[in-house]
């Protein structure tokens, strides 16, 4: 679907504005909407679904698009591209959620609220069904009955913990399926403490447990328990004169106390608690969402929502939430969000406490100690917000701005979408090859390399090297340019059709020249050329005898010398590849009549080059596969080498 443009969305009151003619079966379906919960399908004219949403009347809710009022700019774009809708009834308005939640999740609509993070923080997991539990990592959370804890936000904080775990509870770590039918020997973890031993019978399935109830302890945050029952342990052994079992238990409670000053210094009431904010701008909006695991937090994360800058924020939360949590994340006791629309609340809470399978409650705190973190998380929506603007301001100036300025700078009547960078490669003339890179609105377009052994070249003649390539490249652009426009295809699409609306060469005005002359005879001279001299990085014009120097601290001269180190870098890696496979040439191969197969029989039957090279003529009749004819070749080579 063809996205809107800025001045669409800008324009998106003038949109709304005077009576349009839906078509006679639109009106209908708008005349005979039901008064029922349900979900509704807007479509374009492609057949596309392009947004979903519910409604605890469908009547009210989707006659409100086709009404001639004030719509925000996303739902007036929206609007602008509707051909059709479908509903589909429910019976109760959390069904309806739940329908869209799934709905939502199975088209990807462009303008709802999409939820695109392909992160999967980790979460730690213990299967309550085993009778001697284990701890591991784990991407996504599964309904599999085991017991999950997270998310951490990477893997340093997943690995803190594990090493505090591990480092206080002798956890065993081996993926055995216990118990054992007969005991065996145990490792090396049981003779230094990190291990019970289950498999070798060393403890029962009871003590083990009592140890894991300090394990789930700990990880639900209570580590002050923990620390307590550590430093008893750690004075009785002291009272007895086991100083060094007294010395374990005392850095056993220097690592809970690590991990405890590693915790931000922010602790709740509420032991389990995810907190959820949001920050607009006007184009985007952002969800900060905090972690409250044990009374303490223990992170946080945001997700940008595009487009949603103007939307309503209760809305925006509303829609996000099922989203999130549908996805498999960790649903806590508690749930606080910054704002919910009143008649959500309680469908939402309803739907997290099945999704749970638990209590859960939901509540838009307006004042108190929870509402200090919902401004908490508030005041981190918007530094991320405040990040990630700034973060593609300076993106948009390094590519399309580059671009802009490039264009200014080469005198061009605007700036560039393809550049290619193209680059010579060989040594002392050996091997000799080309490469080709593009940059596509200032990004690299990695799909888009190719790369060229030179076929017409003898010797080191980059010049002559270059002109060879660039003919090559546009010859079989604009051929295939031609069949695909036959074709009713555009140039853009095809290995070498889309061709380039400028052309970088390494090189100085010789080089430069070469490669001009190359497009000239192809018919293509209108592409626009430069060279880029390494040593003061010049840059020369075809039609300029004074080369121009750009300001080292351009974003154009930063984005040229990023093409030409991209098209060296790609040209070394293709030439250092055909060097290594040259250099494990075999001599055999230089044999006639000799392929693979007698050279594996050969190999296997003398050993080395070397016991070929003495072989005799029985043994070599001898070996498999071997014919007179591919003997006498064999002896022939023999006497050249000798």
């Amino acid at each position: 679907m063809r996205q809107p443009s800025f001045d669409m969305l800008l324009r998106g009151r003038d949109a709304s504005v005077g009576k349009i003619d839906w078509g006679e079966n639109l009106e209908l379906k708008i005349a005979k909407l039901p008064e029922s919960p349900g979900c509704y399908l807007m479509k374009d004219s492609e057949g596309t679904i392009i947004y979903v949403g519910k409604a605890v009347n469908l009547k009210n809710r989707v006659r409100s698009y086709f009404r001639d009022t004030y719509h925000t700019p996303k739902v007036a774009a929206m609007i602008s591209h509707i051909a059709d809708f479908d509903i589909l009834l429910c019976d109760t308005n959390l069904e309806a959620l739940c329908l869209e939640c799934n709905l939502i999740k199975l088209h990807k609509p462009y303008y709802n609220i999409l939820l695109k993070d392909d992160k999967h923080y980790p979460y730690l997991r213990i299967n309550l069904k085993e009778p001697y539990p284990r701890l591991t990592l784990a991407r996504r959370m599964e309904r599999d009955g085991a017991k999950y804890f997270g998310p951490y936000i990477g893997a340093t904080a997943v690995k803190q913990v594990i090493d505090a775990v591990r480092g206080v509870f002798p956890l065993r770590t081996c993926k055995q399926t216990l118990p054992l039918k007969t005991p065996k020997r145990p490792c090396i973890n049981y003779d230094i403490g990190k291990c019970m031993a289950p498999c070798a019978g060393k403890c029962t399935e009871e003590a083990y447990w009592d140890m894991m109830d300090g394990v789930l302890a700990f990880l639900n945050g209570d580590y002050r328990q923990v620390c307590d029952q550590l430093k008893q342990s750690m004075n009785d052994a002291a009272a007895k004169m086991q100083y060094e079992k007294a010395a374990v238990y005392r850095d056993k409670i220097r690592r809970v106390e690590g991990l405890m000053e590693r915790q931000i210094a922010i602790q709740t009431a509420a032991g389990e608690q995810d907190i959820f904010a949001l920050a607009q701008d006007g184009l985007d909006a952002m969800v900060q969402v905090l972690y409250v695991r044990g009374g303490r937090m223990v992170g946080g994360d945001h997700f940008p929502l595009p487009r949603e800058g103007s939307e309503d924020p209760a809305e925006i939360l509303a829609a996000f939430l099922p989203q999130y949590y549908e996805d498999g994340a960790l649903i806590p006791r508690n749930v606080l969000c910054e704002t919910l629309p009143e008649e959500a609340v309680e469908q939402l809470e309803s739907w997290l406490r099945q999704q749970k399978g638990s209590a859960v409650t939901l509540s838009t705190p307006k004042r108190g100690e929870k509402h200090d973190l919902v401004r908490l998380a508030a005041k981190n929506a918007a530094d991320a917000l405040d990040k990630r603007n700034a973060k593609a301001a300076i993106q948009q100036e390094r590519t399309i701005g580059a671009c802009a300025g490039l264009a200014k700078a080469l005198g061009l009547a605007k700036p560039p979408r393809r550049i290619e960078g193209y680059d010579i490669s060989n040594t002392q003339g050996q091997l000799s090859v080309a490469s080709m890179v593009v940059f596509i609105d200032g990004t690299a377009a990695k799909k888009e390399y190719r790369r060229f052994r030179i076929k017409t070249v003898e010797g080191a003649n980059d010049f002559a090297s270059m002109n060879e390539v660039l003919g090559r490249r546009f010859a079989r652009g604009l051929e295939e340019k031609a069949e695909r426009e036959a074709a009713g295809l555009p140039a853009i699409g095809g290995k070498f059709s889309d061709l380039p609306d400028l052309v970088l060469i390494d090189g100085g005005p010789q080089q430069l020249r070469f490669a001009r002359q190359a497009l000239l005879d192809m018919g293509a001279g209108k592409v626009a050329m430069f060279g880029l001299a390494k040593k003061e990085e010049e840059i020369f014009l075809p039609d300029r005898e004074e080369p121009i120097c750009l300001d080292h601290h351009t974003p154009e001269l930063h984005l040229v010398q990023r093409v030409r180190d991209e098209a060296h870098r790609f040209g070394i890696t293709y030439h250092r590849a055909l060097r290594g496979k040259a250099f494990v040439h075999s001599q055999l191969e230089d044999i006639p009549g000799i392929g693979p197969t007698r050279r594996k029989a050969l190999m296997n039957r003398f050993g080395s080059i070397k016991g070929i090279r003495a072989a005799e003529e029985a043994d070599l009749l001898a070996t498999p596969s071997m014919n007179r004819t591919a003997v006498d070749a064999v002896l022939k080579w023999q006497a050249q080498k000798k």
